[in-house]
């Protein structure tokens, strides 16, 4: 239920969470979804202690970028870069070592390092042409750090890289790119926009959807008539 509700419903799936952890609270797995659950409704502090019981209890190191940025979430983006430089980052595999980048990216723009963010997101990764699960996420990320630094171009022409691979929506890229080149999105179901100037007149309208009506019985009325 946690995982078929932190998407839709986060704090539904916070709640069924709780109840796991009170019927077993020794699975690993319990803790792990509880931790996730928790982050899920920026409890960082709940959600560092269930990754870190996890961690203890598989010896894994997947989720160390989690925990890293639940350190970034309590303000302390220092420990989310001490972190990105642990030895567990090794053992990480490539969708891992990648979160990990974008974590420590993360924690240098939160410390006013814009231009070192800039720096930690140039990769491999982010050069390769080959649209991976996380290449989205990271031509994003790169895209805003530099639009934050000024350098709209550049920006731009990663905006529309994110598009290309942005396969599952995972990023508002394509509402970012829309809004660097000037371009609006209206609601055409909006009642409130009165966009051509003309109001419309409602009672004419229901006036003549009703003499419409009335002229389909006559008519049938005449078929049956003819029938007769």
């Amino acid at each position: 239920m946690v995982a078929r509700l932190i998407d839709e419903d986060p704090e539904g799936a916070y709640g069924y969470s709780k109840v796991a952890l009170r019927l077993a609270s020794r699975v690993a797995a319990v803790r792990e979804a509880a931790g996730f659950a928790a982050y899920a409704n920026q409890k960082y502090a709940e959600a560092l202690a269930e990754f870190r019981a996890a961690r203890r209890m598989t010896g894994s190191a997947e989720l160390w970028p989690l925990m890293a940025d639940c350190e970034r979430g309590l303000g302390r983006p220092e420990k989310a870069l001490d972190m990105a430089g642990a030895p567990e980052v090794h053992k990480l595999d490539k969708a891992g070592q990648v979160e990990m980048r974008l974590v420590a990216a993360g924690a240098r723009r939160d410390m006013g390092q814009l231009d070192a963010a800039i720096v930690t997101l140039q990769s491999p990764e982010l050069a390769s042409n080959s649209v991976q699960p996380w290449t989205a996420r990271l031509r994003y990320a790169y895209a805003d750090a530099l639009l934050t630094a000024g350098r709209e171009g550049e920006a731009r022409e990663w905006f529309a890289k994110a598009v290309e691979a942005d396969r599952d929506g995972s990023t508002d890229a394509s509402d970012r790119l829309a809004e660097m080149d000037g371009v609006e999105f209206v609601d055409a179901f909006d009642e409130s926009d009165d966009t051509n100037g003309d109001d419309v007149d409602v009672e004419a309208v229901e006036a003549v959807d009703i003499e419409v009506k009335d002229q389909h019985v006559e008519d049938d009325e005449d078929d049956e008539d003819d029938k007769d």
